[in-house]
């Protein structure tokens, strides 16, 4: 930039420093493009708007705290806690706590743990671990509040309660107890022990057997086989072969048609319901006599109740279930 052009481009800056009521860009734009640099217009704009809007400034001295240095190192720690605590997210105490089913997610993921943790100890052999009776889904579902839980779901959980029952009872960690005890129900069937029975002073064993409506009580004696069913013989109360040979099944099976004697009162059901009753009545008597038959008795099929039971005529239908044919049509 030659002398004059330069001279010529300051005096018009400072003539326009000099008018308040114009805008510094908008006087300056048209003169000073056409004497200086966009350089040294940048320069004098910007000192100049600096220059007028600026003002000096000013800051009061801090406050003076007169209070003890515990105090204030208390007052600054709680400050850092506050700051801290309005940066950090509430995190739910489960971490399946946004879940449909948050509780029984809980519990199978608990027992997953625990069976990744105690996988490596030994387990019992097959048959010999203890037996327990775990809680049923309507009564788990109670426990946990009613959660919609599958029993898909369910039994993947019991699953694995089993596999953690299987580890050896002398190496089961505290731990595991105290999480199988919750899903254990409050009495064990396996636990419970049937009440011994003994014969009378003459020698009587008494047996107890139902069959459909009928109901058989049978005393046995050691004998030679004879056999009074209501006070009359076996051939005198059941006229076929097959409800005679049902009656004393369990002395056949056992072969001690020859050692004891059969005294047996029956009532109600027909020839079939009192002879099979008679069957288990005459079969629990024996095991009074001779507890060790049980396994015999249990594969003749002596010791176990048929539940079943004939399905009675409804009101509407031809029988049990048989519709009309006016409501087939």
């Amino acid at each position: 930039m030659k002398g004059p052009e330069l001279h010529r481009g300051i005096r018009a800056a400072i003539q326009c420093l000099h008018r308040p009521t114009s805008s510094t860009h908008s006087v300056l734009a048209p003169r000073l493009r056409r004497h200086l640099t966009p350089k040294t217009f940048r320069c004098l704009t910007t000192d100049n708007h600096q220059g007028s809007e600026s003002q000096p400034d000013f800051k009061a001295a801090p406050e003076i705290d007169l209070s003890p240095e515990s105090q204030r190192k208390e007052d600054h720690e709680q400050a850092s806690k506050d700051a801290l605590l309005n940066r950090i997210r509430i995190v739910p105490a489960s971490p399946s706590y946004f879940t449909a089913k948050p509780s029984f997610t809980d519990d199978l993921l608990s027992l997953q743990a625990l069976l990744r943790k105690y996988q490596t100890l030994p387990v019992m052999p097959p048959g010999q671990a203890p037996r327990v009776a775990w809680l049923t889904l309507e009564e788990y579902k109670s426990m946990v509040g009613s959660e919609p839980v599958k029993s898909a779901r369910y039994t993947r959980l019991v699953e694995l309660l089993q596999r953690l029952n299987y580890i050896n009872v002398e190496l089961v960690p505290q731990e595991v107890h105290k999480a199988l005890d919750r899903y254990k129900r409050a009495i064990q069937p396996n636990l419970n022990v049937a009440k011994k029975h003994f014969p009378d002073q003459v020698g009587r064993a008494l047996g107890i057997g139902r069959r459909k409506t009928s109901v058989a009580r049978a005393y046995l004696i050691e004998g030679e086989g004879e056999i009074l069913i209501n006070g009359k013989s076996l051939t005198q109360f059941f006229g076929r072969v097959h409800d005679r040979e049902s009656a004393i099944w369990a002395l056949k099976a056992t072969e001690r048609v020859s050692k004891y004697n059969v005294f047996a009162l029956v009532e109600g059901g027909g020839t079939t319901g009192q002879a099979e009753a008679i069957t288990l009545a005459v079969a629990k008597a024996l095991m009074v006599h001779e507890p060790l038959l049980k396994p015999a008795l249990r594969r003749a099929g002596c010791v176990t109740r048929d539940p079943r039971k004939v399905e009675r005529k409804k009101p509407g239908k031809l029988k049990a279930r048989k519709m009309p044919a006016w409501v087939k049509r």
